[in-house]
């Protein structure tokens, strides 16, 4: 993020836009798809994030071309975010923990994304895994799609996303770190209001925050500089479909990367 920018680039291969690319919806249009997104944005971005789901669809030899992916952003340097939003109990969530952050996995990331649904605390494994091997978590808090509210605000003043966000936030002060603690969480850009509807300040927040929503679903860097003032040196801001539509040409791709983080730096600075 200090050297290149706060822009995320996802890496969202759906049907649409492998078509819109005029690659066939099937592995060799996934590799085809990916690959060359990784090589724009290795250099000119803060990091990926691979979808999982939409390498899962096409079963292992879609998983073999995430890992690939992932060994090519191992290689250049490149951060990674796993999308994969896993959530279990005992030893599932060990067991997804050891997938995705374990020494050693051809699918270890550099952090993933949880859901906190099964409760805050059935993620210990996964917590505990990112602190020890260095890596990070991303924990869903506030989303960027509208049903979201429907869990997400129940409760409030002392709503879902509030307790979220302080078990979050208690999680890093229990570990040694530099810049920001091991547990971050994931807040859209479009949430609006709601966060000071819902009493909760990001300002105080000690950890990575990544921010889908902007771009193709709607988010501006106004609205960005809005909804994490005081918070935007530590966000991840992430764009998919915005990014992916000036392809297939790397060149193309890392020139609009390149053109986001301008825009991102502008309206945070």
């Amino acid at each position: 993020m200090r050297r290149h920018g706060p822009l995320c680039v996802g890496i969202d291969p759906h049907p649409g836009l492998l078509d819109a690319w005029g690659l066939a919806d099937d592995v060799e249009g996934l590799r085809s798809f990916a690959l060359p997104v990784l090589d724009a944005a290795a250099g000119s971005a803060a990091a990926i994030k691979p979808q999982v789901a939409l390498f899962e669809r096409h079963g292992s030899r879609g998983l073999a071309v995430l890992e690939e992916v992932l060994a090519g952003a191992r290689e250049r340097d490149l951060p990674v975010v796993a999308d994969a939003k896993r959530g279990d109990i005992g030893s599932t969530m060990a067991a997804y923990a050891d997938a995705w952050l374990g020494e050693g996995s051809a699918l270890a990331a550099d952090a993933v994304t949880l859901s906190p649904y099964l409760g805050f605390e059935s993620l210990r494994p996964a917590l505990d895994l990112a602190a020890e091997t260095g890596r990070g978590t991303f924990v869903l808090a506030l989303t960027s799609n509208p049903e979201g509210a429907s869990v997400q605000h129940q409760g409030a003043p002392e709503s879902v996303a509030a307790g979220i966000v302080a078990a979050a936030r208690a999680e890093n002060a229990r570990r040694a770190w530099e810049y920001a603690g091991p547990c971050g969480l994931v807040v859209g850009a479009t949430v609006g209001p709601a966060l000071e509807e819902l009493g909760i300040d990001l300002a105080a927040f000690n950890g990575l925050i990544l921010a889908p929503g902007y771009g193709a679903q709607g988010a501006s860097e106004a609205d960005l500089a809005r909804v994490f003032r005081g918070a935007t040196e530590r966000v991840l801001v992430t764009s998919s479909r915005g990014v992916l539509r000036h392809g297939p040409g790397p060149a193309a791709l890392e020139a609009e990367i390149r053109r986001c983080n301008d825009a991102l730096g502008e309206s945070f600075s």
